[in-house]
């Protein structure tokens, strides 16, 4: 199949799932009634006058936001994942391998065990410490690497973000112990969700996502150059240093930014990654921005999962995932281990 059809299937992957997420629910809504009250909100078309006004407002102000707020992150851990597997030559890493999950939890932790609250952020408090937290996580892991080894080669830097990982999920452990009454609400968030999502949080998540990613694809060529060895990568001018700085950084950002306003959401960041290879190669011009667009497919329809399989109760969407991703995440693993025995 030649790449141009693989890019159209998979944009239309991305339209069928959006429009599966939007229109499935308590209340079915058709693809032709989901164009209408499109047009009619975005481009001031008329309504048919069969549309009731309740289906409008559940689409627009439920549906709408949360299917696309679940794509985006999806979108933005996919690009992450891909991102963080190049740079340090390892199927298996992500920003969660760098403490980006563990802290953005603790940092959500002080915010709902304290009652911390920012007079001018509101409901934002908790996103921003997730982010601060998770990012704050990253560079200390990255800073410690530099110190220990001024080349910063991958195995350090996995080395101690894993360390460095056990460590934060050692201060959350303890204060979830100490703080029981909040233990529910701990849970719940690290599991992920994306009830509640509303277009205020597109507006703040979805522009930094879409910067970074970006930014991230203005980096192919190095990311490309990288896959080859980091030796390679240093006769061919690449600065080793500055660039998993940058790289890792950036992906940071977009893990940072998912799991402050959903939650920690694991095994899309692995999944997306290898399936886009597969069917695209390693190019990352076009391996960056499939992996956004499977991404977020798949988690607009982990979401559909959560919220109907159950209903009307509402499963967290880290579970959906994670019935998918663990098996994959093993099948990856073992994989590996068997290409290096037969290697060796």
């Amino acid at each position: 199949m030649k790449t141009v059809y693989k890019i159209v299937f998979t944009m239309i992957l991305s339209i069928a799932a959006l429009t599966a997420a939007i229109g499935v629910g308590s209340i079915v809504i058709s693809p032709s009634v989901i164009l209408q009250i499109l047009g009619n909100k975005l481009l001031g078309l008329p309504l048919s006058p069969e549309i009731d006004g309740i289906l409008v407002s559940i689409l627009w102000n439920v549906r709408l936001p949360r299917a696309l707020f679940a794509f985006f992150v999806g979108a933005a851990l996919a690009v992450s994942g891909t991102v963080m597997q190049s740079v340090l030559k390892n199927p298996l890493a992500s920003s969660y391998t760098l403490g980006v999950s563990s802290g953005a939890s603790l940092g959500a932790a002080f915010i709902i065990l304290f009652g911390i609250s920012i007079p001018a952020l509101g409901l934002f408090s908790l996103p921003l410490a997730g982010t601060v937290f998770g990012l704050l996580t990253v560079f200390l892991a990255m800073a410690f690497a530099s110190r220990l080894d001024r080349h910063m080669e991958n195995q350090t830097v996995i080395l101690v973000g894993m360390v460095l990982s056990l460590f934060v999920n050692a201060i959350l452990t303890l204060l979830t112990y100490i703080y029981r009454e909040h233990m529910q609400q701990l849970i719940v968030w690290q599991m992920g969700s994306f009830s509640g999502s509303d277009w205020s949080q597109l507006g703040v998540a979805v522009p930094v996502m879409i910067l970074a990613i970006l930014v991230l694809m203005a980096f192919s060529r190095e990311m490309d150059i990288l896959t080859f060895g980091e030796e390679q990568a240093l006769t061919m001018g690449v600065n080793l240093k500055q660039t998993k700085w940058i790289l890792i950084g950036l992906s940071a950002v977009l893990t940072g930014a998912s799991v402050a306003f959903a939650g920690v959401i694991g095994f899309i960041d692995l999944i997306a990654p290898h399936v886009v290879r597969r069917f695209f190669g390693s190019a990352h011009r076009l391996v960056i921005p499939m992996s956004a667009l499977f991404g977020g497919s798949f988690m607009a329809l982990a979401d559909l999962i959560a919220r109907t399989i159950a209903a009307p109760s509402e499963l967290p969407v880290g579970a959906v995932t994670a019935l998918v991703g663990a098996p994959f995440f093993a099948y990856v693993y073992f994989k590996k281990k068997r290409k290096k025995a037969a290697e060796g």
